[in-house]
Protein backbone atom coordinates (compact mmCIF):
# COMPACT_ATOMS: atom_id res chain seq x y z
CA UNK A 1 0.00 0.00 0.00
CA UNK A 2 1.31 3.44 -0.79
CA UNK A 3 0.40 6.69 0.48
CA UNK A 4 -1.82 7.88 -2.57
CA UNK A 5 -3.71 4.80 -1.75
CA UNK A 6 -4.55 6.29 1.79
CA UNK A 7 -6.73 8.58 0.41
CA UNK A 8 -5.41 11.56 1.45
CA UNK A 9 -5.21 14.99 -0.08
CA UNK A 10 -3.46 16.43 -2.91
CA UNK A 11 -1.50 18.73 -0.45
CA UNK A 12 -0.56 15.95 2.27
CA UNK A 13 1.00 13.98 -0.66
CA UNK A 14 3.06 16.28 -1.99
CA UNK A 15 4.50 17.08 1.36
CA UNK A 16 4.94 13.13 2.43
CA UNK A 17 6.63 13.40 -1.54
CA UNK A 18 8.65 16.00 -0.93
CA UNK A 19 10.35 14.08 2.32
CA UNK A 20 10.71 11.17 0.58
CA UNK A 21 8.14 8.64 1.84
CA UNK A 22 6.08 6.17 -0.31
CA UNK A 23 4.98 3.60 1.86
CA UNK A 24 3.58 4.06 5.14
CA UNK A 25 4.50 2.20 8.17
CA UNK A 26 2.31 -0.62 9.71
CA UNK A 27 1.00 1.78 12.20
CA UNK A 28 0.62 4.21 9.51
CA UNK A 29 -1.54 1.87 6.78
CA UNK A 30 -3.63 1.03 9.51
CA UNK A 31 -4.27 4.11 11.48
CA UNK A 32 -4.68 6.70 9.08
CA UNK A 33 -7.67 5.24 7.35
CA UNK A 34 -9.52 4.64 10.54
CA UNK A 35 -8.89 8.15 11.93
CA UNK A 36 -9.63 9.69 8.30
CA UNK A 37 -13.04 8.11 8.42
CA UNK A 38 -13.52 10.06 12.12
CA UNK A 39 -13.20 6.90 14.19
CA UNK A 40 -11.89 7.13 17.81
CA UNK A 41 -8.65 5.26 17.83
CA UNK A 42 -6.06 3.53 20.85
CA UNK A 43 -2.69 2.75 19.03
CA UNK A 44 0.24 0.77 20.31
CA UNK A 45 3.51 0.41 19.18
CA UNK A 46 7.42 1.33 20.19
CA UNK A 47 8.90 4.38 19.75
CA UNK A 48 10.60 5.14 16.38
CA UNK A 49 7.62 3.37 13.94
CA UNK A 50 5.73 6.16 12.94
CA UNK A 51 3.16 7.03 15.29
CA UNK A 52 3.09 10.84 14.79
CA UNK A 53 2.51 10.90 11.50
CA UNK A 54 -0.23 8.07 11.99
CA UNK A 55 -2.01 10.84 13.63
CA UNK A 56 -0.60 13.91 12.14
CA UNK A 57 -1.91 13.20 8.52
CA UNK A 58 -5.07 12.10 9.12
CA UNK A 59 -5.37 14.95 11.61
CA UNK A 60 -4.39 17.67 8.86
CA UNK A 61 -6.37 15.76 6.37
CA UNK A 62 -9.72 16.18 8.21
CA UNK A 63 -9.24 20.25 9.11
CA UNK A 64 -8.18 20.76 5.31
CA UNK A 65 -11.27 19.19 4.23
CA UNK A 66 -13.88 20.81 6.04
CA UNK A 67 -12.86 24.00 4.22
CA UNK A 68 -10.77 27.48 4.61
CA UNK A 69 -10.51 28.40 8.67
CA UNK A 70 -11.30 31.84 8.95
CA UNK A 71 -8.55 34.02 8.93
CA UNK A 72 -6.50 36.11 11.56
CA UNK A 73 -8.34 36.16 15.15
CA UNK A 74 -11.40 34.21 14.02
CA UNK A 75 -9.74 31.10 14.29
CA UNK A 76 -10.35 28.77 17.07
CA UNK A 77 -7.92 25.86 18.04
CA UNK A 78 -9.61 22.62 15.94
CA UNK A 79 -7.05 20.40 17.22
CA UNK A 80 -5.13 19.59 20.50
CA UNK A 81 -2.24 17.29 20.58
CA UNK A 82 -0.91 16.53 24.10
CA UNK A 83 3.42 15.65 25.04
CA UNK A 84 4.88 14.61 27.35
CA UNK A 85 8.05 16.66 27.22
CA UNK A 86 9.58 19.69 25.87
CA UNK A 87 11.50 17.58 23.02
CA UNK A 88 8.68 15.53 21.85
CA UNK A 89 6.40 18.35 21.60
CA UNK A 90 8.91 20.07 19.33
CA UNK A 91 9.34 17.30 17.11
CA UNK A 92 5.43 16.67 17.12
CA UNK A 93 4.95 20.61 15.63
CA UNK A 94 7.87 20.25 13.68
CA UNK A 95 6.38 17.20 11.82
CA UNK A 96 2.97 19.44 11.63
CA UNK A 97 4.66 22.39 9.90
CA UNK A 98 6.44 19.53 6.91
CA UNK A 99 3.18 18.04 6.43
CA UNK A 100 1.10 20.77 6.46
CA UNK A 101 3.08 23.02 4.59
CA UNK A 102 0.67 23.36 1.41
CA UNK A 103 -2.42 23.83 3.42
CA UNK A 104 -3.72 26.62 5.24
CA UNK A 105 -3.64 25.50 8.68
CA UNK A 106 -1.34 27.28 11.08
CA UNK A 107 -0.26 25.55 14.31
CA UNK A 108 1.94 26.71 17.67
CA UNK A 109 3.65 24.58 19.97
CA UNK A 110 3.77 25.42 24.23
CA UNK A 111 5.76 24.28 26.63
CA UNK A 112 7.41 25.40 29.70
CA UNK A 113 10.86 25.84 30.08
CA UNK A 114 10.65 29.38 27.99
CA UNK A 115 8.78 32.77 28.22
CA UNK A 116 5.60 32.41 27.34
CA UNK A 117 5.14 35.61 25.39
CA UNK A 118 6.10 34.42 22.05
CA UNK A 119 3.35 31.63 22.93
CA UNK A 120 0.66 33.63 23.29
CA UNK A 121 1.44 35.91 20.33
CA UNK A 122 0.82 33.51 17.90
CA UNK A 123 -2.30 32.19 20.06
CA UNK A 124 -3.65 35.77 19.83
CA UNK A 125 -2.76 36.05 16.15
CA UNK A 126 -4.85 32.60 15.46
CA UNK A 127 -4.22 29.13 15.64
CA UNK A 128 -5.66 25.87 13.79
CA UNK A 129 -3.58 22.97 16.01
CA UNK A 130 -1.95 23.12 19.14
CA UNK A 131 0.89 21.15 20.37
CA UNK A 132 1.35 20.99 24.43
CA UNK A 133 2.72 19.79 27.33
CA UNK A 134 0.45 18.98 30.22
CA UNK A 135 1.87 22.18 32.54
CA UNK A 136 2.29 24.92 30.10
CA UNK A 137 -0.66 24.53 28.70
CA UNK A 138 -2.79 24.37 32.20
CA UNK A 139 -0.93 27.48 32.82
CA UNK A 140 -2.17 29.29 29.93
CA UNK A 141 -5.62 28.23 30.33
CA UNK A 142 -5.89 29.55 33.94
CA UNK A 143 -4.77 32.98 32.67
CA UNK A 144 -7.22 33.07 29.97
CA UNK A 145 -5.19 32.33 26.63
CA UNK A 146 -6.22 29.08 25.75
CA UNK A 147 -9.95 28.09 25.01
CA UNK A 148 -10.49 24.44 24.30
CA UNK A 149 -14.00 24.47 23.75
CA UNK A 150 -13.88 24.36 19.95
CA UNK A 151 -11.15 21.08 19.88
CA UNK A 152 -12.80 18.79 17.10
CA UNK A 153 -9.64 16.49 17.36
CA UNK A 154 -7.39 15.25 20.54
CA UNK A 155 -4.54 13.43 20.41
CA UNK A 156 -3.27 12.16 23.43
CA UNK A 157 0.72 11.02 22.26
CA UNK A 158 3.09 8.60 24.96
CA UNK A 159 0.75 8.32 27.02
CA UNK A 160 2.50 5.45 29.21
CA UNK A 161 5.18 7.92 29.72
CA UNK A 162 2.44 10.85 30.77
CA UNK A 163 1.47 8.08 33.35
CA UNK A 164 5.61 7.48 34.28
CA UNK A 165 5.72 11.49 35.14
CA UNK A 166 2.69 12.08 37.20
CA UNK A 167 0.64 14.01 34.22
CA UNK A 168 -2.43 11.79 35.07
CA UNK A 169 -4.22 14.73 37.12
CA UNK A 170 -2.98 17.49 34.56
CA UNK A 171 -4.37 14.88 31.86
CA UNK A 172 -7.71 14.43 33.02
CA UNK A 173 -7.96 17.87 34.10
CA UNK A 174 -7.50 18.80 30.49
CA UNK A 175 -9.87 16.21 29.21
CA UNK A 176 -12.81 17.67 31.37
CA UNK A 177 -12.52 20.86 29.48
CA UNK A 178 -12.47 19.37 25.83
CA UNK A 179 -16.24 19.19 24.17
CA UNK A 180 -18.19 16.10 24.60
CA UNK A 181 -18.93 15.38 20.85
CA UNK A 182 -14.53 15.43 19.76
CA UNK A 183 -12.79 12.59 17.90
CA UNK A 184 -9.27 11.24 20.39
CA UNK A 185 -6.53 9.33 19.00
CA UNK A 186 -4.88 7.63 22.27
CA UNK A 187 -1.03 6.40 21.71
CA UNK A 188 1.11 4.46 24.01
CA UNK A 189 4.22 2.03 23.47
CA UNK A 190 2.74 0.32 26.26
CA UNK A 191 -0.40 -0.41 27.98
CA UNK A 192 -0.65 -0.94 31.83
CA UNK A 193 -3.43 -0.97 33.70
CA UNK A 194 -3.78 2.50 35.03
CA UNK A 195 -3.94 3.50 30.49
CA UNK A 196 -6.19 0.86 29.79
CA UNK A 197 -8.76 2.16 32.61
CA UNK A 198 -7.93 5.75 30.75
CA UNK A 199 -8.82 4.68 27.75
CA UNK A 200 -11.69 2.98 28.28
CA UNK A 201 -13.06 6.55 30.09
CA UNK A 202 -12.06 8.86 27.26
CA UNK A 203 -12.31 6.59 23.97
CA UNK A 204 -15.85 5.67 22.51
CA UNK A 205 -15.60 2.10 20.27
CA UNK A 206 -12.46 3.01 19.31
CA UNK A 207 -10.27 0.65 16.61
CA UNK A 208 -7.48 -0.93 18.57
CA UNK A 209 -4.79 -0.78 16.65
CA UNK A 210 -1.19 -2.84 18.47
CA UNK A 211 1.89 -3.10 16.43
CA UNK A 212 5.18 -4.44 17.44
CA UNK A 213 4.36 -5.46 20.75
CA UNK A 214 6.86 -4.26 23.24
CA UNK A 215 8.00 -8.04 23.92
CA UNK A 216 9.78 -7.64 20.47
CA UNK A 217 13.04 -5.99 19.72
CA UNK A 218 14.26 -4.82 16.54
CA UNK A 219 16.16 -7.97 15.07
CA UNK A 220 18.81 -5.69 13.58
CA UNK A 221 20.26 -4.38 16.66
CA UNK A 222 22.71 -7.00 18.36
CA UNK A 223 22.56 -7.03 22.02
CA UNK A 224 25.50 -7.21 24.42
CA UNK A 225 26.56 -6.97 27.73
CA UNK A 226 29.99 -5.91 30.07
CA UNK A 227 30.00 -7.18 33.88
CA UNK A 228 31.69 -4.50 35.52
CA UNK A 229 32.13 -3.19 39.20
CA UNK A 230 30.17 0.48 39.18
CA UNK A 231 33.11 2.25 40.53
CA UNK A 232 34.37 1.07 36.79
CA UNK A 233 31.87 2.06 34.69
CA UNK A 234 32.82 5.80 33.69
CA UNK A 235 36.51 4.25 32.55
CA UNK A 236 34.81 1.48 30.49
CA UNK A 237 32.61 3.62 28.73
CA UNK A 238 35.48 6.37 28.00
CA UNK A 239 37.70 3.63 27.03
CA UNK A 240 35.44 2.02 24.81
CA UNK A 241 34.05 5.01 22.83
CA UNK A 242 37.97 5.67 22.20
CA UNK A 243 37.96 2.07 21.12
CA UNK A 244 35.00 1.94 18.87
CA UNK A 245 34.06 3.09 15.27
CA UNK A 246 30.54 4.57 15.58
CA UNK A 247 28.92 7.52 14.38
CA UNK A 248 26.41 8.68 17.17
CA UNK A 249 26.20 7.03 20.52
CA UNK A 250 23.38 7.76 23.61
CA UNK A 251 24.20 6.80 26.87
CA UNK A 252 21.26 6.06 29.28
CA UNK A 253 21.81 6.80 32.81
CA UNK A 254 18.73 6.31 36.17
CA UNK A 255 19.44 10.06 37.46
CA UNK A 256 20.17 13.46 36.47
CA UNK A 257 23.52 14.20 38.41
CA UNK A 258 24.58 10.99 37.19
CA UNK A 259 24.22 12.19 33.70
CA UNK A 260 26.12 15.21 34.42
CA UNK A 261 29.08 13.49 35.92
CA UNK A 262 29.30 10.96 32.61
CA UNK A 263 29.11 13.73 30.52
CA UNK A 264 31.71 15.57 32.50
CA UNK A 265 33.82 12.26 32.91
CA UNK A 266 33.76 11.89 28.97
CA UNK A 267 34.36 15.37 28.44
CA UNK A 268 37.97 14.66 30.37
CA UNK A 269 38.65 11.84 28.58
CA UNK A 270 38.71 13.32 25.72
CA UNK A 271 35.68 12.75 23.97
CA UNK A 272 32.90 15.41 23.04
CA UNK A 273 29.74 15.15 24.93
CA UNK A 274 26.70 17.11 26.08
CA UNK A 275 23.69 15.67 29.40
CA UNK A 276 20.10 16.33 28.67
CA UNK A 277 17.67 15.83 31.46
CA UNK A 278 14.86 17.67 33.29
CA UNK A 279 16.96 20.46 35.42
CA UNK A 280 18.57 21.50 31.92
CA UNK A 281 17.02 24.67 30.78
CA UNK A 282 15.11 24.47 27.35
CA UNK A 283 17.55 26.55 25.83
CA UNK A 284 20.64 24.61 26.99
CA UNK A 285 18.89 20.79 26.11
CA UNK A 286 17.84 22.08 22.59
CA UNK A 287 21.26 23.06 21.83
CA UNK A 288 22.40 19.68 23.08
CA UNK A 289 19.93 18.29 20.69
CA UNK A 290 21.10 20.57 17.92
CA UNK A 291 24.75 19.63 18.58
CA UNK A 292 24.00 15.93 18.51
CA UNK A 293 22.15 16.42 15.52
CA UNK A 294 25.01 18.36 13.64
CA UNK A 295 27.76 15.86 14.95
CA UNK A 296 29.14 18.63 17.22
CA UNK A 297 28.90 16.44 19.56
CA UNK A 298 28.80 12.17 18.90
CA UNK A 299 27.46 11.57 22.23
CA UNK A 300 24.60 12.68 24.68
CA UNK A 301 24.24 11.09 28.20
CA UNK A 302 20.40 11.43 28.63
CA UNK A 303 18.04 10.62 31.36
CA UNK A 304 14.80 8.18 30.12
CA UNK A 305 11.94 11.19 30.70
CA UNK A 306 13.99 13.39 28.59
CA UNK A 307 15.02 11.03 26.26
CA UNK A 308 11.65 10.82 25.13
CA UNK A 309 11.55 13.24 21.60
CA UNK A 310 15.13 12.21 20.70
CA UNK A 311 14.61 11.22 17.16
CA UNK A 312 18.11 11.28 15.82
CA UNK A 313 19.16 9.74 12.37
CA UNK A 314 22.10 7.72 12.67
CA UNK A 315 22.50 6.35 16.31
CA UNK A 316 25.10 3.47 16.11
CA UNK A 317 25.10 2.61 19.96
CA UNK A 318 22.58 2.79 22.82
CA UNK A 319 24.53 2.35 26.04
CA UNK A 320 22.77 1.64 29.19
CA UNK A 321 24.94 3.02 31.59
CA UNK A 322 22.68 2.10 34.33
CA UNK A 323 19.81 -0.54 33.92
CA UNK A 324 16.55 0.68 33.65
CA UNK A 325 14.19 -0.58 37.19
CA UNK A 326 11.49 -1.53 34.65
CA UNK A 327 12.62 -4.21 31.82
CA UNK A 328 10.18 -2.09 29.11
CA UNK A 329 12.25 0.99 28.95
CA UNK A 330 15.06 -1.04 27.58
CA UNK A 331 12.67 -2.00 24.68
CA UNK A 332 12.46 2.17 24.78
CA UNK A 333 16.14 2.98 25.07
CA UNK A 334 17.31 0.91 22.34
CA UNK A 335 14.61 1.98 20.07
CA UNK A 336 16.67 4.79 19.13
CA UNK A 337 18.67 2.88 17.22
CA UNK A 338 18.45 0.17 14.42
CA UNK A 339 16.17 2.64 12.66
CA UNK A 340 14.71 2.55 9.19
CA UNK A 341 16.54 -0.79 8.16
CA UNK A 342 20.08 0.45 9.94
CA UNK A 343 22.05 -1.56 12.01
CA UNK A 344 22.67 -1.15 15.72
CA UNK A 345 24.03 -2.10 18.73
CA UNK A 346 23.05 -2.11 22.34
CA UNK A 347 25.61 -2.17 25.03
CA UNK A 348 24.64 -2.55 28.75
CA UNK A 349 27.03 -2.16 31.84
CA UNK A 350 25.79 -4.06 34.48
CA UNK A 351 26.96 -4.35 37.78
CA UNK A 352 26.40 -7.15 40.48
CA UNK A 353 23.68 -5.10 41.82
CA UNK A 354 21.96 -4.86 38.83
CA UNK A 355 21.76 -8.58 37.95
CA UNK A 356 18.45 -8.87 39.05
CA UNK A 357 17.23 -6.10 36.26
CA UNK A 358 19.19 -8.01 33.45
CA UNK A 359 17.35 -10.94 34.36
CA UNK A 360 13.91 -9.30 33.68
CA UNK A 361 14.83 -7.40 30.27
CA UNK A 362 16.25 -11.34 28.89
CA UNK A 363 13.02 -12.78 29.95
CA UNK A 364 11.15 -9.85 28.88
CA UNK A 365 13.11 -9.35 24.97
CA UNK A 366 13.14 -13.61 25.54
CA UNK A 367 16.93 -13.05 24.29
CA UNK A 368 20.13 -13.75 26.93
CA UNK A 369 22.56 -10.88 26.13
CA UNK A 370 26.12 -12.14 24.90
CA UNK A 371 28.32 -11.49 27.24
CA UNK A 372 31.96 -9.83 26.44
CA UNK A 373 34.64 -10.07 28.45
CA UNK A 374 37.51 -7.87 26.15
CA UNK A 375 37.16 -4.95 28.80
CA UNK A 376 39.00 -2.19 27.21
CA UNK A 377 40.24 -0.72 30.52
CA UNK A 378 43.64 0.43 28.53
CA UNK A 379 45.42 3.80 29.18
CA UNK A 380 43.24 6.68 28.38
CA UNK A 381 43.68 10.60 27.93
CA UNK A 382 43.29 11.99 32.03
CA UNK A 383 43.05 15.55 33.09
CA UNK A 384 46.29 17.74 33.85
CA UNK A 385 45.93 17.07 37.58
CA UNK A 386 45.80 13.07 37.20
CA UNK A 387 48.46 12.77 34.65
CA UNK A 388 50.99 14.55 36.80
CA UNK A 389 50.87 12.18 40.06
CA UNK A 390 50.79 9.28 37.44
CA UNK A 391 53.74 10.47 35.79
CA UNK A 392 55.52 11.05 39.68
CA UNK A 393 54.26 7.84 40.25
CA UNK A 394 52.71 9.26 43.28
CA UNK A 395 49.07 7.80 44.87
CA UNK A 396 46.29 11.05 44.97
CA UNK A 397 46.52 11.90 48.64
CA UNK A 398 44.28 10.53 50.97
CA UNK A 399 42.62 12.19 53.69
CA UNK A 400 44.27 11.58 57.37
CA UNK A 401 42.68 8.57 59.34
CA UNK A 402 41.66 8.77 62.83
CA UNK A 403 41.58 5.91 65.46
CA UNK A 404 38.53 4.80 66.62
CA UNK A 405 37.23 6.02 69.89
CA UNK A 406 39.12 9.01 69.27
CA UNK A 407 37.98 13.07 68.87
CA UNK A 408 39.66 15.35 66.72
CA UNK A 409 39.44 18.88 67.77
CA UNK A 410 38.81 20.98 65.32
CA UNK A 411 40.83 24.48 65.28
CA UNK A 412 38.73 27.63 65.07
CA UNK A 413 42.05 29.96 64.17
CA UNK A 414 45.19 29.64 62.32
CA UNK A 415 47.42 29.04 65.06
CA UNK A 416 46.37 27.66 68.51
CA UNK A 417 45.64 29.77 71.90
CA UNK A 418 48.90 30.16 74.00
CA UNK A 419 49.14 30.30 77.92
CA UNK A 420 50.64 33.83 78.85
CA UNK A 421 54.19 34.04 80.23
CA UNK A 422 53.38 34.48 83.35
CA UNK A 423 50.78 31.54 84.09
CA UNK A 424 47.79 33.56 84.66
CA UNK A 425 44.49 31.43 83.87
CA UNK A 426 46.89 29.98 81.56
CA UNK A 427 44.68 26.42 81.67
CA UNK A 428 41.19 28.06 81.38
CA UNK A 429 41.89 30.49 78.77
CA UNK A 430 43.76 28.42 76.42
CA UNK A 431 40.26 27.15 76.06
CA UNK A 432 38.48 30.23 76.27
CA UNK A 433 37.56 30.62 79.76
CA UNK A 434 39.84 32.45 81.62
CA UNK A 435 38.39 36.33 80.98
CA UNK A 436 34.91 34.79 81.48
CA UNK A 437 36.33 33.26 84.75
CA UNK A 438 38.47 36.60 86.09
CA UNK A 439 35.26 38.84 85.44
CA UNK A 440 33.06 36.21 87.84
CA UNK A 441 35.71 36.51 90.50
CA UNK A 442 36.35 40.09 90.36
CA UNK A 443 32.14 40.26 91.42
CA UNK A 444 32.03 37.84 93.81
CA UNK A 445 34.20 40.04 95.64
Amino acid sequence: MSFEELGLLAPLLRAVTDEGYTIPTPIQSQAIPQAMAGRDLLGCAQTGTGKTAAFALPLLHRLTHAGNPPKGHGRRIRALVLSPTRELAGQIGESFRIYGQYTALRQTVVYGGVGQNPQTRAIKHGIDILVATPGRLIDLMNQGYIDLSHVEIFVLDEADRMLDMGFLPDVKHIISELPAHRQTLMFSATMPEPIARLANAILRDPARIRIAPVKATAELIEHSVYFVPHRQKSRLLASFLHSRAFTRALVFTRTKRGADKVSKHLNLSGIAANAIHGNKSQSARQRALDDFKSDRTQVLVATDIASRGIDVEGISHVLNYDLPDEPETYVHRIGRTGRAGATGQAITLCDHDERQNLKAIERLIRQTLQIETDLPLGDLPKDSARLEIERRGEQPPRPPRIAAGTRQRRETHSQPHKAPADGKHGPLKKFGFGRRTAKKKNRAR
